[in-house]
């Protein structure tokens, strides 16, 4: 037996974004949340809910918000809901930074 401790990797929570289905670190991604109050953005990635994950890009959103994003959480989107999420669509980037 080795008396040497191992070291643990940090775990790092990996999403998939519905939009372009990349894995990517959890954090990296916005967080779209079916709860009590309906479809919102959740900046803390903690409310109740049904989630779904999409990139800060808007090329992502375009492609999620026709169908796959009410796929992933399971619900009808409003015209409502969708205008709240191209409103914050479009303060995202065009495109991606590298």
């Amino acid at each position: 037996m080795s008396s040497r401790k191992s070291k643990r990797r940090q775990h790092i929570p990996q999403r998939t974004c519905v939009g372009c289905r990349t894995v990517l670190p959890k954090r990296s991604l916005t967080r779209i949340v079916n709860g009590p109050d309906g479809v919102k953005v959740d900046p803390t990635g903690k409310a109740p809910g049904r989630g779904a994950y999409l990139h800060n890009l808007q090329s992502c959103w375009k492609k999620a918000l026709p169908g796959s994003l009410a796929r992933a959480l399971r619900t009808e989107l409003t015209d409502e809901t969708i205008e709240e999420l191209s409103l914050y669509m479009k303060n995202l980037a065009d495109e991606q930074l590298d």
